[in-house]
């Protein structure tokens, strides 16, 4: 029997955690990640946005690295790009070109959602665009993230609008795989999961900044999307289980490799290092590992528990 959310969940939802984002917010107005190499991709209103690039390797001569780029969460307000800096540098030991990107967010720059797509389509690109100079393999890109982080990942595989006008749009901004965490991918109600007053949606266009549904990444599966794989609490109360299932679903309809991982008793932002004494976060890069090994992306055995183990430190 599916689960309908409730108004009062949904308010919940819109949140998109607010225990993370104040947090977040707080931590990204003065801390950026330690040990990537700063690039900005791309420059707003006199705003340079950066990524933060993690495992890049000056010989050329070696065959060009899968690449993945994580969004962080905080609801489209706040947050910052440190809360996937270990997972980069667990990628990076791996032989990825692992990457956390900075995007506009509201409470630092007064804008949108629709602008906080726009700048992760202009993430991947501008990694397609560089593979050459980074050492990318350019059909290799992961796109990934958590909560509204998860939703801009989500939206870089199914949104063909909202690039940036300024761009070379002949350079794909679609990612060739998506991870991930708790993602918001229900921006309009549907009938049987998701249940919206008017007064509810016109709230959340305001904070969009657009029709809900044209940010919404079910109402865009239309056809094949990117092998997906989905880590979600059964007990999120921001972001309701029941949604991420349907999208999940949805994409399985249409002919995607979609693998949806429930965490039984979990709530949101369960998977974040340092949580539950890392076994979510163990768990999640184990998986995450084994999907990107199936994609032919990885190779070996994953060394997650030898990255976590207290004499690895932070060295990798």
């Amino acid at each position: 029997m599916k689960h309908t959310a409730t108004v009062a969940t949904w308010c919940l939802m819109v949140g998109l955690s607010g225990f993370w984002t104040s947090i977040l917010t707080a931590a990204s107005r003065t801390q950026a990640p330690q040990g990537g190499v700063e690039r900005v991709y791309k420059t707003v209103e006199n705003t340079d946005l950066k990524l933060y690039l993690y495992g890049l390797d000056s010989k050329r001569s070696l065959p060009p690295k899968p690449a993945i780029v994580f969004f962080f969460g905080g609801g489209w307000r706040g947050g910052t790009p440190r809360q996937f800096e270990n997972h980069c540098r667990y990628f990076a030991s791996r032989g990825m070109v692992a990457i956390t990107a900075e995007y506009r967010v509201s409470t630092r720059h007064k804008v949108k959602a629709v602008e906080c797509v726009r700048d992760a389509k202009s993430a991947v690109r501008w990694i397609r665009q560089h593979a050459e100079e980074l050492n990318v393999a350019p059909h290799k890109i992961v796109a990934a993230g958590g909560s509204a982080g998860g939703h801009l990942a989500a939206c870089t595989s199914v949104i063909d609008a909202l690039d940036d006008p300024s761009e070379d749009i002949t350079i794909s901004s679609k990612p060739n795989a998506l991870v991930l965490f708790n993602p918001a991918v229900m921006l309009a109600p549907e009938e049987g999961i998701l249940a919206l007053s008017p007064s509810k949606l016109a709230s959340l266009e305001t904070r969009t900044g657009i029709a809900p549904k044209n940010l919404s990444p079910y109402h865009h599966v239309r056809m094949a999307t990117p092998p997906t794989i989905i880590f979600h609490g059964q007990d999120d109360t921001t972001v309701p289980f029941s949604t991420v299932k349907a999208f999940q679903s949805r994409q399985v309809l249409y002919g995607g490799r979609s693998i949806l991982v429930p965490f039984p008793g979990k709530g949101h932002g369960f998977f974040n290092h340092g949580r539950f004494n890392n076994e979510p976060f163990r768990q999640t890069l184990k998986a995450s590992d084994a999907f990107l090994k199936s994609l032919g992306f990885l190779e070996g055995a994953d060394t997650v528990d030898r990255f976590l183990a207290p004499e690895a430190g932070r060295a990798n």
